[in-house]
């Protein structure tokens, strides 16, 4: 089933740039349950509505890339890259850039197979004919020198809208991480992000612009708020930090991260 989640998001975002609003909401079990009653009428499930997602999240020794993201820049960057299920070493994963800029997500993405992408990425074997997002990558690699850090894997339960397919609901289960063997052909098994006792639901809203008004009632309805929730800082927070004793700085460089953002912006235009 997770194969064939991959082939369809091949088929349906073989389009390799986008962007979104997206929005994120940790939902008690109570709250996912009066939600998913409240939309019944407006969405219908993805054509593979239930999988697992594996990511690698990639960064500089001292993390810095999610220390900044952590400080809610104006502009925030990072690098992964994603598998539906565990891929054999011919199967389809992405390589996904994907930036955020004054709350709008603009995702940068190709797609190789799990070797070719693992030699690119871990070792420099730039495959040919990779384009614009292929520079970009380079670009990345190249200003950050980033390596594997963790592999965090969920499981997801898709829905999109009836009326706006470009609505995308998901709520994500089972976050769980793995510092060692961070190869997504490994598996996608790991320890809990969140502590065992916070079973908590992480909503995830997808929308091109404002949200439906029944969607805004539902949500006002069930008490549901969106918070900057991340995965990727999570992880951070509760394994890294605290086994470090360390906290988060606030040093970052501002002037950097704009000069950044309108580098990037001037090469998606």
């Amino acid at each position: 089933m997770a194969e064939n989640a991959a082939e369809e998001e091949i088929r349906m975002g073989a389009q390799c740039c986008f962007e979104r609003i997206e929005k994120k909401y940790p939902l008690t079990p109570e709250q996912y349950e009066q939600i998913k009653a409240g939309m019944k009428n407006y969405v219908k499930a993805d054509r593979y509505s239930n999988y697992t997602i594996s990511n690698l999240y990639y960064d500089t020794d001292d993390y810095d890339l999610i220390r900044t993201s952590l400080e809610k820049p104006v502009y925030k960057e990072k690098l992964r890259m994603r598998a539906y299920g565990t891929p054999g070493d011919q199967d389809q994963v992405f390589i996904e850039l994907k930036k955020k800029y004054e709350g709008v997500v603009y995702k940068r993405r190709i797609i190789l197979d799990a070797d070719t992408a693992a030699r690119y990425i871990h070792h420099g074997e730039r495959p040919e004919n990779l384009g614009q997002i292929g520079r970009e990558i380079d670009y990345f690699m190249s200003s950050y020198q980033p390596s594997a850090k963790v592999m965090i894997a969920y499981d997801r339960e898709a829905w999109q809208g009836l009326d706006n397919p470009d609505l995308r609901v998901t709520f994500d289960t089972n976050l769980r991480w793995r510092d060692d063997h961070l190869d997504l052909c490994a598996g996608d098994h790991g320890l809990p992000i969140l502590p065992p006792e916070q079973k908590q639901i992480l909503m995830e809203l997808k929308i091109p612009g404002a949200a439906p008004l029944w969607l805004a009632r539902l949500l006002s309805e069930t008490g549901a708020f969106s918070s900057s929730f991340s995965k990727y800082g999570a992880w951070y927070q509760n394994i890294i930090l605290k086994q470090s004793g360390q906290t988060i700085r606030h040093d970052i460089n501002i002037h950097h991260i704009n000069s950044a953002a309108r580098r990037d912006f001037a090469l998606i235009a």
